[in-house]
């Protein structure tokens, strides 16, 4: 590190194009101040850093294509202020220090974290301790608390609901926001009839190269390893024409199946575990550029028809688990307002018009309704809802229940909602 900021300290300004990793980026408000958070979803660095406005305006322009000279000639421009040279490479140095920029350092250490996590059998917990207890009993008891808030469904009962459930669509947004709803989903599950096997669609948040990745990893949970089906995964790929397991490395930090996992094996009772096959969903972005389907796409079409095969010709009792938030609206989604009164009632609306597609079991409907609107909403959820109304052997859907939850920090809201699927 002490080499890197000598070497920079060296070069000449006009030599020195920064770049930052791709991180995400949002506004938050820490103890009264404002200021934009810069957070790596690869987790190379655990920190989370608060930047101050002024010094954002500095920092969004690393991008490769700017030398020091031209951030100075920008930040005149835009402030009629001098910015010294020192000001910019304490900014680089304080960001490659948490291995935020783009540089031979984060790769190295990026390469060494691929490494070590494609020579272990498990996934390892990402978010124990930090969006949900690791002590399995306080852990237990926090989600069955759920299911008996105001607007929770009470505690699941055995095999009151009707047979042939054949999946469920639940939120991925953290507990604290949307603990209850995730109970109504839950609660369907746990009343049907028992299942041996879990597939598990999640919303890749970090890019990925195909549109789907696969992973053959077991997944760790307080209560001890759950098992992938590696036979099924094994059929899945043997039926497709390129490796859908180039990009497991995303699973790493992902949050969507780990948090549907907690849910699930908090609440098993039953004698013989289950196993799951988890699959991370990429962006369907380009179909929405493009205006086509997302079944026009470089080997969708081929993943789906694989999965469907798969889930036909297993013996095992299959559920299928959509992990899937809806819209992202507000300030740190880059609109620029703030939510208001009217924008969440519309938001409402919006939404519950297009969850009658999926009720209706309609993929295509539910893709063009987002596709329209150039998915202005960005509903994070499109991919793996896409992909299970499109598997999903369901007559129907029915709507258990739909949240929102507005944050004043960063001026910003996350809506969600629970389903259930029946033959």
């Amino acid at each position: 590190m002490r080499k890197e900021r000598e070497r920079r300290d060296t070069m000449g300004a006009e030599s020195v194009f920064p770049k930052l990793r791709k991180v995400d980026i949002f506004p938050a408000e820490v103890s009264g101040q404002k200021v934009i958070c810069l957070r790596d979803p690869l987790n190379l660095s655990e920190n989370v850093l608060f930047i101050p406005y002024p010094s954002f305006f500095i920092i969004h322009l690393f991008d490769g294509q700017h030398s020091v000279v031209d951030i100075q000639v920008e930040y005149m421009r835009r402030f009629g202020e001098i910015l010294y040279q020192e000001r910019i490479l304490e900014l680089i140095n304080q960001l490659e220090e948490h291995f935020f920029m783009d540089s031979e350092r984060s790769r190295e250490r990026e390469g060494k974290i691929i490494e070590t996590f494609k020579k272990s059998p498990t996934r390892s917990m990402a978010l124990a301790g930090e969006a949900y207890d690791g002590d399995r009993g306080k852990l237990r008891q926090t989600i069955e608390a759920y299911f008996g808030e105001p607007e929770g469904p009470g505690l699941p009962t055995r095999h009151n609901e009707p047979e042939g459930l054949v999946g469920a669509i639940a939120p991925h947004i953290d507990y604290r926001r949307g603990g209850c709803c995730y109970a109504w989903a839950h609660k369907t599950i746990q009343e049907s009839s028992p299942v041996d096997l879990f597939i598990i669609l999640g919303t890749a948040h970090s890019p990925t190269q195909k549109p789907f990745a696969l992973t053959r990893k077991d997944f760790q949970t307080p209560w001890g390893p759950v098992e992938t089906d590696r036979a099924f995964l094994a059929e899945i790929q043997a039926r497709c024409s390129i490796d859908f397991f180039e990009d497991e490395f995303v699973h790493k930090a992902e949050h969507s199946i780990e948090l549907q996992l907690i849910f699930l094996r908090a609440l098993w009772r039953q004698k013989n575990p289950f196993q799951i096959v988890p699959v991370l969903c990429g962006s369907f972005h380009e179909a929405i550029l493009q205006n086509i389907s997302p079944l026009e796409l470089p080997v969708v079409d081929q993943f789906i028809e694989a999965l469907k095969t798969a889930i036909a010709r297993s013996e095992r009792r299959v559920c299928l688990l959509a992990s899937a938030d809806l819209a992202h609206v507000g300030l740190r989604f880059g609109d620029a307002k703030a939510p208001n009164r009217f924008t969440l009632q519309s938001l409402d609306e919006d939404d519950r018009r297009l969850l009658e597609y999926a009720q209706r079991v309609d993929a295509e409907g539910f893709y063009d309704s987002l596709r329209r609107e150039k998915d202005r909403r960005r509903v994070c959820g499109l991919p793996p809802i896409y992909t299970f109304l499109q598997v999903a052997d369901a007559r129907e859907g029915k709507l258990l229940k739909y949240g929102q939850s507005l944050d004043s920090a960063t001026q910003s809201v996350v809506t969600f909602a629970s389903l259930a699927f029946y033959a």
